[in-house]
């Protein structure tokens, strides 16, 4: 089902070529708030079997980012967290292994050595996380860095200053340097949308950074309020149908911050579904930014497995 639209006017902008381009209606089309609210909504509202509820689970386990961003990280957190990541749980549940680690650019190197050949891969933030406010050729530098410490994804940050300015050149090529210096290291775009003011904002960020080449666009940081919320992440899916339908690529999504509990995780993968297919039902294409997802997620395996509830103090802290 399409979202009810209206139009911007054109947006100007380079395309992949370097050739100046207009991003013009109805690829850039307007929000239907009301719309849009309304369908998240009853995404949380779908009947799901047991059975399937716990294979929904397990996929949320395979799609979750664990995340340790603070100023007090030290490398024993990072190996706790690279751990957790490997064996989120008990082996009698056969939950999957997390989909990355997700650290400061100092500790790409622990994270690399502590998760060796394990699959899990390492995502390291950039671009003066979380606030993008660093000049870029400084920017730049912490991403090839972090890139040649072995990061396999780059999460940079978009400055929404110069985003609210309508200076989106600027927003378009700094993603498009990003890229570029991330060699072979995917990258993801946080727009950071809870600064970004109305679903129209967010959705022409989203089509700026997967026009620049971003592999995923992402909701948020994390460090401010609201973060992800399913209408947002309904906008910013849409926008990856869209462009899907145009070009033919398929560009991953991040909801990150806000998501704590089971229940929401599953309701973000019927969206999920219903929005883009199955096709998008990987941790290739889709994961889950979780701080305090995890464990719930976790308590509510086992529950399903065992019957009862585990007490929290059986799962290790993020």
């Amino acid at each position: 089902m399409k979202t009810l639209v209206s139009h911007h006017s054109d947006v100007h902008l380079r395309g992949p070529n370097g050739t100046r381009r207009v991003v013009a209606p109805p690829a850039v089309p307007s929000v239907d708030q009301v719309m849009v609210e309304e369908r998240a909504a009853a995404f949380g509202k779908r009947s799901i079997k047991t059975s399937a509820k716990l294979e929904g689970l397990k996929l949320a386990i395979s799609m979750m980012d664990l995340t340790t961003l603070e100023g007090k990280d030290t490398p024993g957190k990072v190996a706790f967290l690279c751990r957790k990541a490997m064996q989120p749980a008990d082996p009698r549940y056969d939950v999957p292994a997390c989909a990355a680690v997700c650290v400061y650019p100092n500790f790409v190197r622990y994270a690399k050595k502590f998760l060796g050949d394990s699959g899990v891969k390492v995502a390291s933030v950039a671009t003066a996380f979380p606030t993008g406010l660093m000049p870029l050729k400084l920017k730049l530098q912490e991403v090839r860095s972090a890139a040649a410490d072995g990061a396999d994804e780059i999460d940079m940050v978009i400055d929404r200053g110069v985003f609210l300015a309508g200076n989106y050149d600027r927003i378009f090529d700094e993603i498009a340097a990003t890229k570029q210096e991330c060699g072979v290291a995917h990258l993801k775009v946080i727009l950071e949308t809870g600064e970004l003011q109305t679903y129209d904002n967010v959705r022409l960020a989203s089509e700026i950074a997967m026009r620049a080449g971003a592999d995923f666009i992402k909701t948020s940081t994390g460090k401010i309020s609201p973060a992800a919320t399913m209408p947002v992440t309904l906008v910013m899916l849409e926008a990856i149908r869209d462009y899907f339908y145009e070009t033919g690529i398929r560009i991953g999504m991040k909801p990150a911050g806000g998501i704590r509990t089971a229940k929401q995780a599953l309701a973000y993968l019927v969206m999920l579904k219903e929005t883009l297919g199955d096709d998008w039902l990987t941790p290739d294409l889709f994961r889950f930014g979780a701080s305090t997802l995890a464990n719930d997620v976790l308590m509510q395996i086992a529950k399903i497995s065992d019957g009862n509830y585990q007490s929290a103090d059986y799962f290790s802290l993020p």
